[in-house]
């Protein structure tokens, strides 16, 4: 059964019906609410990067390789977007997010690097990614002690 969690808990099924946790977990479904936070935080900063590095691509192509200064509409409304997915991230501190999402945000510049200009990534440009995702997940997932 395919389900999800929205910001007040309630559990949701694909065809829109509330439900009980024990139904779903009738169902196999046994997502707990820190995994399924874990899963939305990871999705924001993927869709994140990518409105970032295509904002910042519309200026770098318009400053940089002469385009026409219409590149820059979408590109700041991909700033926009970028901007505003961050705010959706679950963390108590927004330095917190944003540091994290800099762990995303390298891995994400390499996979555009490969995929939009065609240059693969060495294993030192993947090395210091990994190193970086893994940083980011300890930032953001590590343990706290209770404020």
């Amino acid at each position: 059964m395919c389900a999800w969690r929205d910001r007040e808990g309630t559990l949701t099924s694909r065809q829109g019906r509330k439900e009980s946790a024990d139904v779903f977990q009738a169902h196999g479904y046994t997502n707990s609410p820190r995994e399924e936070n874990r899963l939305n935080t990871v999705l924001i900063y993927i869709g994140a990067a990518l409105a970032e590095i295509a904002g910042c691509f519309g200026f770098w192509m318009w400053l940089r390789q002469g385009r026409t200064g219409w590149w820059l509409l979408p590109a700041l409304l991909s700033l926009a977007a970028f901007a505003y997915l961050l705010t959706l991230v679950e963390s108590n501190a927004a330095g917190r997010a944003y540091a994290a999402y800099g762990g995303v945000y390298m891995a994400a510049s390499l996979a555009w690097l490969w995929t939009v200009e065609g240059v693969r990534p060495d294993r030192w440009d993947l090395t210091g990614a990994t190193l970086c995702l893994i940083g980011a997940a300890i930032v953001l997932w590590g343990p706290r002690a209770a404020a």
